[in-house]
């Protein structure tokens, strides 16, 4: 085959792949779903994903068997989330005839493009976690500064309140807050010899606490201090509560639709400042509810912004997630998939802002939540250029290319990736922020 590759530079692209595998930290920690690549091509790279259902259970006593006197059979409402293919990563590079005279250029530009793809696609996880994660745990002090257990003991809490199933947890820090930790656990033991505390004051390692296998990282998503001073109606007439479902019907085409239901359209009145997409917050007298018993945790429910308009003649519109399934008009969807419960409503309850200093974002999340979506390039054998490609253990797909021009006497390499990342439910997933005045 013209410009075939020869068996140093597939050699090289073994070793390329092998590295690329090994430097995938959070994608290896989230979910692998693999599409037929031919039908995402005709839905244009979507595919709706379903969330689980909850279920929920009536009581029958003092009527026997017979379950028809209070509330018989109920339909359930599926639930489902747009899941794309949309993310294309390509580090491409030339080499003259001269360079290629020293095999190690290659090897190392080689390095080079597995560790900027690699990073590619934990920056893709980090971000959808970062900015669509609604369970916030806010902590005054940096961390470790009081106790480092008792940090991530937040986000595992927070997880228990809400029926998020054990195992599978995960949380990453950026390097600072990490160290942080670390700090905690070295001083938390003076007598060497406990393997924890060495190994947190010998390599800054902090591994399993409270449940979460915890991450270090290089970059963080920032959150900027929220500035807005805003109250939302949370009365039934002012309707602000959110009843899901899994298909719109036009009125005027009658054409069916799916519905993502991760996120809600609101207005609320601002008087001063106004809200940001990343703002995290909690409305006053609604509380997060179990969800699976749908039991009131006593906890203030967490909220994030999605995206904002400018504020006009003192309301704000904005996007919300989770969305505002209170079931205070009963609706079975909203029964089997309340999040919250107003306990107080109010005509104006106050919006309080967790994002109160600007800090790094740190994420953690449940591996159901996340998903990635590996695509794959189909590119065709016998046009004049040489074409590799090969799979990590999680399906994601590299495809190496490499062309040469005779007028300039170059080779030209470029190395491909092609996936998506869905959140897919992001009441499984959350952010910490510390130093929070």
């Amino acid at each position: 085959m013209a410009n075939s590759f020869n068996k140093e530079e597939r050699v090289a692209f073994e070793n390329l792949l092998e590295g690329f595998n090994d430097a995938l930290v959070l994608s290896r920690n989230v979910s692998i779903y693999n599409t037929d690549q031919t039908m995402m091509e005709r839905t244009n790279n979507v595919i709706w994903r379903p969330q689980p259902y909850i279920a929920t259970s009536i009581s029958n006593a003092g009527v026997g068997t017979d379950i028809t006197s209070v509330g018989g059979y109920s339909s359930y409402t599926q639930l489902a989330v747009p899941a794309s293919i949309n993310q294309t990563r390509t580090v491409a590079f030339e080499l003259n005839a001269q360079e290629l005279r020293d095999a190690l250029q290659e090897q190392r530009l080689g390095n080079s493009a597995k560790q900027k793809l690699a990073s590619d696609i934990n920056v893709s996880v980090l971000n959808i976690a970062a900015n669509q994660g609604t369970l916030v745990v806010k902590r005054t002090t940096a961390a470790g500064a009081s106790s480092g257990f008792d940090d991530v003991a937040q986000c595992e809490a927070i997880f228990n309140e809400q029926g998020i199933m054990d195992g599978d947890r995960y949380l990453a820090l950026n390097t600072r807050d990490y160290n942080g930790l670390a700090n905690d656990l070295a001083k938390a033991s003076r007598s060497f010899g406990n393997q924890k505390s060495d190994k947190a004051y010998e390599r800054a390692y902090v591994g399993m606490v409270a449940s979460f296998d915890i991450y270090k990282l290089d970059y963080a998503v920032r959150l900027g201090a929220g500035s807005a001073t805003a109250t939302i109606n949370t009365t039934d007439a002012g309707a602000n509560y959110y009843i899901p479902k899994a298909i719109s019907t036009s009125p005027t085409t009658a054409e069916r639709l799916n519905v993502d239901n991760r996120f809600q359209s609101l207005t609320v009145a601002v008087s001063a400042g106004a809200l940001a997409a990343g703002d995290a917050f909690t409305i006053a007298g609604i509380n997060a509810v179990h969800h699976i018993t749908k039991g009131d945790t006593g906890q203030l429910k967490t909220f994030r912004v999605i995206s904002a308009s400018a504020p006009a003649a003192g309301n704000q519109a904005i996007v919300i997630s989770p969305p505002l399934i209170t079931n205070q008009v009963a609706n079975a969807a909203s029964a089997q998939n309340q999040n919250c419960v107003a306990n107080t409503k109010a005509t104006n309850a106050s919006i309080t802002l967790l994002n109160t200093a600007a800090a790094p974002v740190n994420c953690f999340w449940h591996k159901d939540a996340i998903e990635i979506l590996p695509g794959r390039y189909s590119l065709p054998d016998n046009a004049g250029v040489a074409v590799m490609r090969g799979s990590t253990d999680q399906g994601l797909e590299l495809v190496m290319t490499k062309r040469f021009d005779q007028n300039t006497l170059t080779t030209k390499y470029r190395v491909d990736t092609f996936y998506g990342v869905v959140n897919k439910q992001p009441e499984m997933s959350g952010i910490i922020l510390f130093n929070q005045v």
